[in-house]
């Protein structure tokens, strides 16, 4: 609370009030101590000695947000104030004139034009302040109209929400402006206009079950409170204490309900990199410079017993570059994007957006780790059914904004365990092979490691699959083939002849489109020409895919499909070079 507000100071003579709010000290609802105002405001009204990010008004949030601090207020429609004439310790008309005298504002809702990160946007915020950010009716009208002028100028939105919920005092007609805000969402969507929600603190309720967990991208403001029931409710209801993080922006984003957690001074760059992404704005391709990672060179056991074994060790090597190797060295603007909005964030399935050598895309794969810290976090790259899901997410993602998909996939298989079972783990691999055929975007899928099973072919049904030199791919690992069939795992070199699991047996099978030569040795002894090599063979296919138009790119998936496992002769002659 601001020290002297009660001072006579009125709304009415906003200059003079200003003036002296200026030289006040406030005090932290927080950590409950005294701080300087100006210190305040120049920590972007978070509070210097907790860290607290307390609401901004919708000034602050637009000068926080647009570039050079340059925006134009949007004229909202008004509404009749009290229809239902509510009358509670005090008549509903008068709360809002009073929330209208404090606030300066004729309701919760304010939007304004500008431009974001260079991209001409609109931003609507729900004021937290204005009756605790309530939905009613005229909130209501302002977030349908700020959408609709979305649309009618093609500008991406941006909904800025801080909000208690839905309005009491118009009951049933402040209910129904969550499904009204919901057809206005649906609106956006079919007209391919981005919708990204930056949920703030704190944001409940009706709120949060309608337009404020809708968007394509969901950005939670570090710190913030984000739930449907307030925490004393639920614990109430349970008789349960809940944990101290429950219903934070942390909290939200390990659930898989936001896509990052960013302190508020990043959220303007967060926006930038992602807007500049979805609408495509051109950038040029940066020039690739990794290092090779110092590797002992030790024997690796096993090698020498049939081509077909090498090729299972060398995909299996430790210093093999991985899926966030790829992206780091090869990606520039990289976002990653999290969760699968039901569940869980699996880090075992990485997904974001990016320039993939100048293009603008959207990139999923498998992570495998490489220290042991990472190798458990990861689950060696395989997923669960939250993973799966995400990566769904992400080929919507693709063809809303009809940007290229791009699948690295690098996993033994999808992870088999308890929870997975649980969570429909052969739904969620189904779903993604169903989804990624169906698709009406450009998509690229490069096996660059270990091809394993269904856990691989859910993010592998593209329009060109290619495969590292020295990659492989099948149905199991020729160790357990051996303990199967030949009921002894040394088998296990001859089982990975017997299998024909190499990119060039993959080739002559016609289950690829193209192998991607690996430097000599293999790509774990020179990252940099790994990343070059790869890199170009996925630009030039999706430069081809692009000459394609994208409602013809199911039908020709499904057919290229569709024929795989007719005929198959692979002793026959072959023709070209091996690496075509």
């Amino acid at each position: 609370m601001l020290f002297g507000k009660k001072s006579g100071i009125k709304n009415d003579d906003r200059a003079r009030y200003d003036k002296v709010r200026r030289l006040m000290w406030i005090k932290c609802e927080s950590c409950g101590r005294l701080v300087y105002y100006k210190d305040y405001k120049d920590n972007l009204y978070i509070c210097p000695r907790c860290g607290r990010a307390f609401i901004m008004t919708p000034k602050q949030r637009f000068d926080l947000l647009f570039d050079n601090n340059e925006w134009t207020r949007l004229d909202l429609p008004t509404v009749s104030d009290d229809p239902l004439e509510f009358v509670d310790r005090m008549p509903y008309k008068a709360r809002l004139a009073e929330a209208r005298s404090d606030n300066g504002n004729h309701d919760a809702v304010v939007s304004a034009d500008g431009v974001l990160g260079g991209v001409p946007t609109t931003i609507c915020v729900l004021n937290g302040d204005f009756m605790m950010g309530s939905m009613g009716r005229a909130a209501g009208d302002g977030i349908i109209a700020s959408m609709e002028h979305a649309i009618q100028t093609r500008r991406p939105f941006v909904m800025v929400v801080a909000s208690g919920g839905a309005r009491m005092q118009e009951n049933i007609l402040s209910l129904m402006q969550m499904a009204r805000t919901t057809v206005a969402v649906n609106r956006l969507h079919a007209n391919g206009i981005p919708y990204i929600v930056l949920l703030t603190d704190p944001t409940y309720g009706g709120v949060t079950a309608s337009f404020a967990m809708l968007g394509d991208i969901h950005i939670a403001e570090a710190g913030a409170r984000i739930g449907f029931a307030g925490r004393r409710v639920i614990e109430q209801n349970i008789r349960e204490k809940l944990p101290s993080n429950f219903q934070t922006a942390e909290y939200l984003y390990e659930h898989g309900m936001v896509d990052m957690v960013v302190p508020r001074d990043g959220l303007h760059d967060a926006l930038s990199r992602v807007l500049a992404v979805l609408t495509k704005q051109p950038h040029e391709a940066k020039p690739i410079n990794v290092s090779t990672p110092l590797n002992d060179n030790k024997k690796v056991r096993g090698m020498g017993e049939t081509d077909a074994y090498d090729k299972v060790l060398l995909a299996r090597n430790e210093n093999r570059p991985h899926f966030l190797d790829y992206i780091n060295g090869i990606v520039d603007e990289w976002t990653y994007l999290a969760g699968d909005r039901l569940y869980a964030e699996d880090p075992a399935m990485g997904s974001g957006i990016g320039y993939w050598r100048g293009i603008p895309a959207v990139i999923i794969g498998q992570e495998q780790g490489r220290t042991i810290e990472t190798r458990q976090k990861h689950r060696f790259g395989m997923a669960n059914p939250d993973g799966y899901r995400k990566a769904q997410r992400m080929m919507r993602l693709a063809e809303k904004f009809n940007l290229p998909l791009i699948s690295l996939f690098d996993t033994a298989g999808a992870f088999a365990g308890r929870e997975g079972e649980e969570r429909g783990q052969s739904q969620a691999v189904a779903a993604s092979m169903a989804l990624g055929l169906s698709i009406k975007t450009p998509y690229v899928a490069v096996n660059v490691g270990q091809g394993g099973s269904g856990g691989a072919i859910a993010i592998g049904t593209a329009d060109r699959v290619l495969m590292m030199e020295n990659a492989i791919y099948s149905v199991i690992a020729p160790e357990s083939c051996a303990s199967i069939l030949w009921k002894d795992n040394k088998f296990k070199a001859v089982a990975a002849q017997a299998m024909k699991l190499t990119a060039r047996d993959m080739a002559n099978l016609n289950v690829i489109d193209g192998i991607i030569d690996e430097p000599a040795g293999g790509a774990h002894t020179d990252w940099q020409t790994t990343m070059e090599l790869l890199s170009t063979a996925v630009a030039e296919n999706i430069a081809e895919l692009q000459k394609i138009p994208a409602d013809q790119l199911p039908a020709l998936r499904a057919e290229k499909f569709m024929a795989m496992t007719r005929d198959v002769e692979i002793y026959g002659p072959e023709t070209g070079s091996d690496h075509e």
